[in-house]
């Protein structure tokens, strides 16, 4: 049975329980006791077969009788109109799932009226809907991008085989080196898709660890890379515990510090990384001096392979997947990530993570 014709069965089966109570009780404290002949006068209308000598529970019963089959037509009638009314809310949630799973994530329902169960679950439908779209559309940007950034090496090998078999005099070393270097870069990006695809899976082991103590291990691993470059790196900061995979949140710093150093000034550049506590977030910061940027170049550097054309250096430019990296780590950590633009130049970059317990 639906469920329309349940509520209808059951609003009527209520009311005639009711009435049967009713009357019920009517006769078992009113009229039981009553002598038949003070009723007649009350009732000028009845018909003569009703004279106090026949009148007795068997008359009672039949009017009881009657009374419960009125109640019975209106309770289906009545019950099937208000179950109609109740229930249409669902049907316009049923309709708009049934389009979401033909692949119509743009459909909203919009239930108007007062906010009630119904209209909050329209809602949460909605939001849900909104944010399945959200995430298909990146997905399938990512995957557009990604095909087109994997396919961009492949291409430049086979133009280097056909080179090399169509001039045999070509030097092999030089074709070895350049081949070594474009396959490596596949395999960075390759390893970079698949820490970004560990990472949203949220599939890792949750452990105690301190941003302070990673920040340390990133400036000391990447203070190579910055005194060439000739940045130099400042870390300072309390301790700041969390808990989640110790693994990516060192990942998340080093890509966060690796990108300060690579997009700094020409000389004398600057990283600052600092960790703390905010109420119920363990935080790090990541600050470089560097070229003045847009807000709107800012708000597109964690989308995938969005090098930031300004700013690229040719001698280390990445996969482009860096931030995007980053955001994904953060996210699985249920954190926040917050660029912004450093009114002298450069990018600040904020991490938040819940706080942890203090080892």
């Amino acid at each position: 049975m639906s469920v329309r014709l349940k509520l209808t069965l059951s609003y009527a089966g209520f009311l005639m329980v009711a009435g049967v109570l009713m009357l019920a009780s009517v006769w078992m404290f009113l009229l039981r006791d009553v002598p038949a002949s003070w009723l007649i006068p009350l009732l000028p209308n009845v018909p003569r077969v009703f004279d106090p000598s026949n009148f007795g529970p068997g008359v009672f019963v039949t009017a009881a009788a009657v009374v419960l089959v009125f109640l019975l037509v209106f309770g289906l009638l009545g019950g099937w109109v208000l179950a109609g009314r109740m229930l249409s809310p669902l049907t316009r949630i049923t309709d708009a799932t049934r389009k979401a799973a033909n692949g119509s994530l743009s459909h909203r329902i919009r239930l108007p009226g007062r906010k009630d169960e119904f209209r909050e679950l329209a809602d949460a439908f909605d939001t849900m809907l909104a944010r399945i779209e959200a995430h298909v559309a990146e997905q399938r940007r990512f995957a557009a991008n990604a095909s087109h950034e994997l396919r961009t090496p492949l291409a430049i090998t086979r133009t280097l085989l056909d080179v090399a078999r169509n001039d045999r005099e070509h030097d092999p070393v030089e074709l070895v080196d350049r081949l070594h270097f474009v396959n490596s870069r596949a395999i960075d990006l390759t390893e970079a898709l698949l820490l970004l695809s560990r990472a949203g899976r949220r599939t890792f082991t949750r452990e105690p660890a301190d941003l302070s103590l990673i920040a340390e291990e990133v400036a000391e691993t990447l203070f190579g890379l910055a005194e060439k470059r000739g940045v130099a790196i400042e870390v300072a900061g309390d301790a700041a515990h969390t808990v989640g995979s110790p693994a990516l949140l060192l990942q998340m710093a080093t890509n966060l510090v690796h990108n300060a150093i690579v997009h700094n000034l020409p000389a004398d550049g600057t990283v600052w990384i600092t960790t703390g506590v905010l109420p119920g977030a363990a935080v790090i910061v990541v600050e470089n001096t560097g070229e003045k940027l847009a807000a709107t170049l800012v708000s597109t550097l964690t989308e995938p392979f969005q090098r930031g054309s300004e700013r690229i250096r040719a001698d280390h430019a990445g996969v482009g997947l860096g931030l995007a990296i980053v955001e994904s780590i953060v996210e699985a950590h249920d954190g926040t990530l917050t660029l912004t633009p450093r009114p002298d130049g450069g990018l600040r970059v904020t991490v938040r993570v819940p706080l942890g317990p203090v080892r």
